[in-house]
């Protein structure tokens, strides 16, 4: 018996738990997940402990969250990088990603840029606090939002 999502391919360019969390729920459901991470020391909740346990050099919030998924170590910002990131969302079917509002599309990863490359692309944007308003392009990670609350 095949999964629900086999066959399908995801790129989660996210960070910390939002995006890699809902990234890891097609993964569980059979998608294919490819994490796209920065090279100088990957997702920054490879470093995230809480716990003093890790798995490999990473910690155990980072593993149970990015089960299931193959990761690949990209600098968006180096046009060759970028070019390889574009070529696998080409074939792709999802792409999550939590980067702040703008960064995206300064970067030429937008979700309007994504889909002109890829029209049947489906893009999930998260971010803290909405795109736009006073407090758009505050990072928004659950500490800072409990915090405010």
């Amino acid at each position: 018996m095949s999964a629900p999502l086999e066959g399908l391919l995801v790129i989660d360019m996210a960070q910390f738990l939002s995006g890699p969390s809902a990234a890891l729920r097609l993964a569980d459901l059979g998608a294919r997940v490819i994490k796209v991470e920065r090279p100088d020391g990957g997702d920054i909740c490879r470093t995230l402990y809480l716990s003093d346990t890790d798995l490999a050099g990473d910690s155990t919030l980072f593993h149970a969250i990015n089960r299931n998924k193959q990761s690949l170590a990209a600098d968006l910002k180096d046009p060759t990088d970028a070019r390889r990131v574009h070529r696998l969302i080409d074939r792709a079917d999802v792409v999550i990603q939590n980067f702040r509002p703008g960064v995206a599309d300064r970067l030429g990863f937008g979700p309007a840029a994504l889909r002109t490359r890829n029209p049947r692309l489906i893009v999930g944007s998260i971010s803290g606090y909405g795109e736009d308003g006073p407090w758009a392009a505050l990072p928004g990670q659950d500490l800072l939002a409990q915090a405010v609350s």
